[in-house]
């Protein structure tokens, strides 16, 4: 999965994860080995509960694994840190702060004094098109507004990775495909390695580089493509080419057929 003598941003080896509930046991996932390269966008999909959020949260250092480990840069992960930022699907915004509040908040942490923490939620407000919103608090806001909220949020501190959980799943389509645009246009911008987990197909192709699906649960890696896409990708007429046709109708077969196996699962428990 990696070129030979490159070195991984993320390296995932023989990840294990198993929720204890009682007196039974459920694993999320087991054995899992990936690697995923700087400037890399990877989504990954799958059935519900195959341990897609699971791993997410595991790179993002919240969850420590059952068995196996995680690198990143070399290093194991042994918590959360500066170098990864979450985006949740819940937006997950101080509703006591102003927008600008929020988008500085983890500079704030840092000990960035407000003289140089201006410039840069002004530099993430401007890319997300929130200047004129910067005073306004959450509940003044969209869906889709305080979801570019929480993505310049998780940019502020300039983190090397961004890892994304379901972030548009709320939205309504309209709203979700226009994000969808602006983040790969701030993808192209930045070049971060992102890690984006979701239940929409289309959304993983048109926004990655490489796809991988994943097994009913336990979750295991099924297939891993890569996209390749006519430019620019943010150009919405993507979704409907060939290219984009091709892929989408392999990748919902794997996963429609994974889903068929953990519905005959459940429906035996």
């Amino acid at each position: 999965m990696k070129d030979s003598g490159e070195t991984s941003r993320i390296e995932i080896v023989d990840l294990t994860h198993t929720y204890v509930r009682g007196r039974s046991q459920v694993a999320a996932f087991k054995k899992l080995s990936l690697s995923i390269q700087q400037g890399e966008f990877v989504s990954i999909v799958g059935p519900s509960g195959c341990g897609k959020t699971t791993l997410l949260f595991s790179i993002a250092g919240f969850i420590q694994p059952t068995s196996g480990r995680i690198l990143v840069d070399g290093e194991l992960i042994s918590g959360p840190g500066p170098n990864r930022g979450v985006v949740f699907q819940s937006f997950a915004l101080f509703n006591w702060l102003t927008v600008r509040q929020n988008v500085e908040f983890g500079l704030q942490m840092a000990g960035v004094p407000p003289k140089g923490r201006r410039p840069r939620s002004d530099e993430l407000l401007g890319m997300v098109g929130l200047t004129r919103f910067a005073d306004r608090y959450p509940y003044e806001l969209s869906g889709g507004m305080k979801q570019r909220t929480a993505i310049s949020r998780a940019l502020a501190t300039n983190p090397d990775i961004l890892l994304m959980d379901e972030p548009f799943a709320a939205l309504d389509t309209q709203s979700r495909e226009i994000l969808q645009e602006e983040l790969v246009r701030i993808w192209d911008l930045t070049r971060k390695t992102v890690v984006f987990v979701t239940h929409s197909i289309d959304e993983a192709i048109y926004l990655s580089t490489r796809v991988v699906v994943f097994t009913a649960r336990p979750g295991k890696i099924k297939y891993v493509t890569s996209i390749n896409l006519p430019a620019p990708r943010y150009d919405p007429h993507v979704r409907t080419s060939p290219e984009f046709v091709t892929i989408k109708d392999s990748v919902l077969d794997l996963v429609r057929e994974e889903t068929i196996k953990q519905f005959a699962e459940e429906a035996l428990t």
